[in-house]
């Protein structure tokens, strides 16, 4: 995560009397002294059965818990995104327009391949030439098969949503109250959803420190200038964002951190600054290219895409 990790301090308090090993320490007010547990270090048997983990998300308008799982796609129905895309009145305008542009499109190739099979004067040639592009044809949508077959065995995440929002809940408890409740939502499709309503208690809540991710930092990190970035923060950010941008079917955030986009660079160069050696040398070197204005314009839009989608339950 963003934040540094600081070694562990075992302080040894000194007592004069040791207490018998089987009677309970007690603090100033004579009541039995409840062991700390660690961040982190809670029991993790329930969700390493279960394939499920806790999640805390930290965005400008607050931190909040939630669930996040990894299966094959072909297991997973994607969120219903028509309801919450019903009320952006620009992104339901976008969407009209992109399908007129695509319609015009087929159009167009219909009328090309109209002309050219119509200027076809050798009928001999023209089914030569109709033979070799069925093979073509069979030979690409049995590619295309395969490829959709290894999308569809793809792991892919899924969050705790409902119909294309996220949601975030500001209490362990108040996340376990809504899982046991039964209300709807995407994560309920999984096999291990009911057992997880029946056995899952708020002390479960608690992240590991890779399941914690400090997005209302990212901004203002980039902002202070190469020299202050935080290489664990900004790319554990680009996992998370990558993550929520395919879970709630955001494609203009899946866009801005795709292969070849500068985001994208900033987060390879990133990652082989941590990798060290000469690849780290070199990180350093594409990193001091990577305007950080426009990371930091482009990280701002990412993070408020995200923040929009958000659905905060107390």
């Amino acid at each position: 995560m963003g934040n540094p990790t600081h070694p562990e301090v075992s302080v040894a308090r000194q007592s004069p009397q040791r207490p018998d090993a089987d009677e309970p320490e007690l603090d100033a007010t004579d009541g039995p002294v409840e062991p700390e547990v660690e961040r982190g270090s809670a029991d993790r048997s329930l969700w390493d059965e279960l394939r499920i983990d806790p999640v805390e998300i930290a965005l400008p308008a607050g931190t909040g818990f939630t669930l996040r799982a990894y299966r094959p796609a072909r297991e997973l129905t994607p969120t219903d995104v028509a309801e919450r895309d019903e009320d952006d009145p620009f992104l339901a305008r976008r969407q009209v327009v992109e399908a007129e542009d695509a319609e015009d499109e087929e159009v167009v190739i219909l009328d090309e391949e109209f002309a050219a099979l119509s200027a076809e004067e050798d009928e001999e040639e023209g089914r030569g030439r109709k033979r070799k592009a069925d093979a073509e044809d069979e030979e690409s949508e049995a590619e295309e098969e395969d490829e959709q077959d290894a999308a569809a065995d793809e792991e892919v995440p899924v969050f705790l949503t409902h119909k294309g929002r996220l949601l975030l809940f500001k209490t362990p408890e108040a996340l376990v109250s809504f899982i046991r409740s039964g209300a709807p939502n995407d994560m309920s499709q999984l096999d291990s959803w009911n057992e997880l309503s029946e056995r899952v208690e708020p002390a479960d809540i608690a992240p590991l420190d890779e399941d914690m991710y400090e997005l209302d930092l990212v901004v203002e990190n980039l902002r202070g200038g190469h020299d202050t970035w935080d290489p664990t923060l900004l790319i554990e950010a680009g996992e998370v964002a990558r993550d929520l941008s395919y879970a709630l079917r955001l494609p203009a955030v899946l866009d801005m951190l795709s292969a070849g986009s500068s985001l994208d660079d900033l987060d390879e160069a990133l990652r082989a600054t941590v990798n060290g050696g000469i690849g780290g040398f070199l990180g350093r070197r594409r990193l001091k290219k990577i305007g950080a204005q426009t990371a930091s314009l482009g990280w701002r839009t990412i993070v408020g895409k995200i923040s929009a989608v958000v659905d905060w339950r107390d």
